[in-house]
């Protein structure tokens, strides 16, 4: 088992940054392949980007150019900087493990965070 919980949500106007925090638990963090996702209200939940244990990346198209995953594996921590933030970034973000790299299906992630709230304001 891992435990994943999200922190650094919060209100940011249209414009602004925010940085998200995915601290894990249990297993090993390196064994593990990162992803965060989010979802909107009254939406399903949305792929925005992966990293591997080596740090390679993978984003959705949306967000590419915006938002930076990172992670620190002697912290057991994973990172999702979030740039030139839009209203339509407002969403539950989640970040998620899984084996695998570069799935953009949630199906494919084994362990999942509460999520936190971010909300960008116009």
């Amino acid at each position: 088992q891992v435990q994943l919980v999200e922190s650094g949500g919060g209100l940011v106007q249209a414009g602004g940054s925010l940085r998200l925090s995915c601290a894990a638990s249990g297993r090993t963090f390196n064994n593990y392949v990162m992803g965060w996702f989010r979802q909107a209200p009254g939406k399903e939940r949305e792929f925005v980007g992966t990293i591997r244990r080596s740090g390679i990346t993978y984003y959705a198209d949306s967000v590419k150019g915006r938002f930076t995953i990172s992670r620190d594996n002697a912290k057991n921590t994973a990172y999702l900087q979030m740039n030139s933030l839009k209203p339509e970034d407002t969403a539950v973000y989640y970040c998620a493990a899984t084996g695998i790299f570069g799935s953009s299906d949630y199906a494919n992630y084994d362990y999942w965070g509460p999520g936190t709230q971010v909300t960008v304001s116009s």
